[in-house]
């Protein structure tokens, strides 16, 4: 009961940080997703943690999470993950000595899917910022086909959800949630052999994917495609527009990007925010991997930026008294909000951001 409570007190927190940080969150197909019963999502993986985020804050399941291993080296951050219900996967690259942990892994999953709950699952295996399904692994199928082997009575509909941003690691960005069509698997395992069972399985979820998000075949033309509907300047956010427009090979003319006039209030920001903003400058030449900026980008925003501003906050009203310090805290907070939900998002601007 104490781990809800906690789990719904850091959910609310983390939906109210979106809602500053980005410009549109879009949710589509949000009525797929059942009020009851056991549950695997099976989500694209464009941004690192942050996609994560982004889907559990916009379902009303409470739900568990796969992620991988090497974010729960340190013991402290492992509790508060766990404390989320975060559970470690391990891969080949973490050492094959610990790929026998997945076990223990799987039982928690199947325990899980047993009382009707939801699993969170990144199918592709890894993160990558290419705008195209990649190949699926079979972990998340082993998962399905265990729980309904060991538990006969119990139905797990698979939902693939697409996860498409404006521009990944771009600052303000638009994205969108689009929940799929659920896949029943109970007739699927009783009526075909496990391998069969599988490769159906993964084929259904690989096409689900290449609809409900944004998908440009990843082929030697695939640079070339992405160019063209960057310099277009088209919405990567409507989703059904643009994959009918690289299925067509119709890629509107050249567009200019939009000037960016709220410039100067951005700059007003990060002189109210200077010591974050300085940290984010530190941990950034850090980041070795482009989808991991959003990551400690939100991540930063959503401690430190709170907690400075609430200690400037604090520091004002000694001087100037509480309602001061109040209205400190309210403009603050309105500017951030005016320039997120305002500012253009061009595909260069995490450039000149960071």
């Amino acid at each position: 009961m104490i781990q809800k409570i906690w789990f719904t007190f850091i959910w609310s927190y983390i939906k109210i940080g979106l809602f500053f940080y980005t410009k549109k969150i879009i949710v589509m197909g949000k009525k797929n997703v059942p009020k009851k019963g056991a549950i695997i999502f099976a989500v694209n993986h464009p941004n690192g943690l942050v996609d994560p985020l982004y889907v559990t804050t916009t379902n009303r399941r409470q739900n568990h999470f796969l992620v991988r291993a090497a974010s729960f080296k340190k013991p402290f951050i492992k509790k508060i993950l766990e404390s989320l219900y975060l559970m470690p996967i391990y891969r080949i690259r973490d050492g094959i000595k610990l790929l026998s942990n997945n076990q223990e892994i799987f039982e928690k999953c199947f325990n899980v899917l047993k009382k009707g709950e939801t699993l969170m699952i990144f199918p592709e295996g890894s993160h990558h910022k290419n705008r195209s399904i990649r190949p699926l692994s079979k972990g998340f199928t082993r998962i399905v086909f265990g729980a309904l082997e060991r538990y006969p009575n119990l139905e797990i509909k698979v939902i693939p959800v697409g996860i498409t941003y404006q521009h990944p690691s771009s600052f303000p960005s638009k994205v969108c949630i689009n929940y799929g069509v659920p896949i029943l698997t109970r007739k699927l395992f009783e009526k075909n052999s496990t391998p069969k069972s599988i490769n159906i399985l993964k084929a259904a979820v690989s096409e689900q994917l290449k609809s409900l998000s944004v998908h440009i075949p990843n082929d030697k033309g695939y640079d070339s495609t992405l160019e063209q509907l960057n310099d277009a300047q088209v919405d990567f956010t409507d989703i059904y527009k643009v994959n009918n427009i690289i299925k067509n090979g119709l890629i509107p003319d050249k567009k200019l990007h939009k000037k960016n006039y709220l410039k100067p209030l951005l700059y007003l920001i990060i002189l109210n925010s200077i010591i974050p903003f300085i940290l984010w400058k530190k941990i950034y030449k850090k980041i070795d991997e482009i989808e991991f900026i959003d990551t400690f980008r939100f991540s930063l925003n959503l401690i430190f930026c709170v907690v400075f501003y609430l200690f400037q906050a604090y520091i004002i009203s000694l001087f100037y008294g509480n309602l001061i310090g109040l209205f400190y805290i309210n403009i603050s907070a309105s500017l951030v909000l005016i320039y997120v939900k305002c500012a253009p998002t061009n595909a260069k601007d995490y450039i000149e951001l960071v």
